[in-house]
C-alpha cells in the first residue's frame, strides 16, 4: 500500500492526498475525511520517504540528463543544482543517454536512493509509443516528476517548456521578411522539441503564402558538436546545387557551423546569408559575427521547475503544463 493507492481508493489525487497527511488547510472537510477514512482503513502508515509529507524527507531531488556534455543541458544543470541547494535540497544526477533502457534505468536507480522528486531533463525522454512511457508513469507514483521542455499528460507528471513552434515561426518570419527567400532549416532531432521547431519553420512559410521546399529541410545526424561536418555538409549541399539565402537552425552550435560553411564559401554574413540559432548560449557571443538566437528562457524554465517541486513537495496545487514564450535576441548574423 502506497500514496498512490491511497489516492486511486480515495478517488482523489496524489497531491491532494500528500496535503491531507500534512494538515494542510486548502482541503475540505469533507475530502479529508474521505481520504483519512481510506488511511484508516487499510492501515497505511507512511514510510520515512514517501513524498510530500514535510517530514523524514531525503531533502534530495533526483536529476535525469541524457548528456551533461550538451550546453544547454549543462546549463540547465547548473542552474537547478544550484537552485536547489539554495533550497536545503541535494541533487542526485544520473547521465542516463539517449536509449530506452539506460533511462528505465536510470529512473529506478533514482527510486531506489528513495530522492523526493525526479527531474527529466529534455524531451527526448517521452517516446512515440505510449507503452515505452510506463517507466515514466510508474516513477510518478512514488515521486513528482517534472519535465524539462517536453509535454507529457499524466498524473504528477508537471511540464515546464518554451513554446518552441511559436519562437522557430517567428525567428523564421523575421527571415522571410528581412528579404530572404531560400531558408535552409537545419536540424539534429526528431523529438518532441524537435517536431514542434520543424512546425514552426513550417507555419512561418504558409502564414506568407509560401511553399516549404523540402530539399530545404536537412537533418544533421552526425555528431552536432562537430562544427567542421556542419560546415561541410552545408558545402557538399551548395556542390549539389541546392540554394539558400538564410541557414536557421534547432541549436546554436549547428549555427557556428553554418557560420564556417559562409566564411569558406566567402558569403558574407548577414549581407548575401542570414543565421540564426537556438538556445541563445554562451556560443552567440564567441561566433564572428555574433549569432542571433532564440532566447528560450531557460533560467525562468529552470526557476519554475524548482517552484513547482518544492510546491509540489509541500502539498500544494501546483499547474499541471507551464509555457514560456521565446524571444528573438538580434545579433549580427541577420539583417
Amino acid at each position: 500500500m502506497n500514496i498512490y493507492d491511497i489516492s486511486r481508493r480515495a478517488g482523489v489525487s496524489i497531491a491532494t492526498v500528500s496535503r491531507v497527511l500534512n494538515n494542510s488547510p486548502h482541503v475540505s472537510e469533507t475530502t479529508r475525511k474521505k481520504v483519512m477514512a481510506v488511511i484508516e482503513g487499510t492501515g497505511y502508515v507512511p514510510n520515512a520517504f514517501a513524498r510530500g509529507l514535510g517530514l523524514n524527507t531525503m531533502k534530495t531531488i533526483g536529476l535525469l540528463c541524457p548528456d551533461a556534455s550538451d550546453p544547454y543541458l549543462a546549463q540547465a544543470l547548473t542552474y537547478l543544482e544550484h537552485s536547489f541547494r539554495q533550497k536545503g535540497y541535494d541533487c542526485l544526477l544520473s547521465c542516463t543517454g539517449r536509449e530506452l533502457p539506460a533511462r528505465r534505468q536510470g529512473v529506478e536507480l533514482l527510486k531506489s536512493r528513495h530522492v523526493d522528486g525526479i527531474v527529466l531533463m529534455g524531451s527526448s525522454f517521452i517516446e512515440d509509443n505510449s507503452a515505452d512511457n510506463d517507466y515514466i508513469r510508474d516513477a510518478a507514483k512514488a515521486v513528482p516528476v517534472i519535465l524539462l521542455n517536453g509535454s507529457f499528460p499524466c498524473e504528477n507528471v508537471y511540464c515546464v517548456l518554451c513554446d518552441d513552434q511559436r519562437a522557430v515561426t517567428d525567428a523564421t518570419l523575421q527571415l522571410l521578411d528581412s528579404g530572404c527567400r531560400r531558408v535552409l532549416y537545419l536540424y539534429h532531432s526528431n523529438n518532441y522539441s524537435g517536431r514542434k521547431k520543424l512546425a514552426g519553420y513550417r507555419d512561418a512559410h504558409e502564414m506568407r503564402g509560401m511553399d516549404v521546399d523540402e530539399k530545404l529541410l536537412c537533418y544533421f545526424s552526425q555528431d552536432k558538436s562537430s562544427v567542421h561536418q556542419v560546415r561541410d555538409t552545408l558545402l557538399q549541399l551548395e556542390r549539389d546545387g541546392l540554394a539558400f539565402d538564410a541557414v536557421i537552425t534547432s541549436e546554436d552550435i549547428l549555427s557556428v557551423g553554418a557560420l564556417k560553411y559562409a566564411r569558406m564559401a566567402g558569403r558574407k554574413v548577414p549581407e548575401e546569408m542570414c543565421v540564426i540559432g537556438y538556445n541563445n548560449s554562451s556560443l552567440c557571443n564567441c561566433a564572428e559575427p555574433e549569432l542571433t538566437s532564440v532566447d528560450n528562457k531557460l533560467l525562468a524554465i529552470c526557476e519554475h521547475i524548482v517552484a513547482t517541486m518544492l510546491g509540489v513537495l509541500e502539498g500544494k496545487e501546483m499547474p499541471q503544463k507551464t509555457v514560456f514564450t521565446g524571444e528573438l535576441i538580434k545579433r549580427e548574423s541577420t539583417r
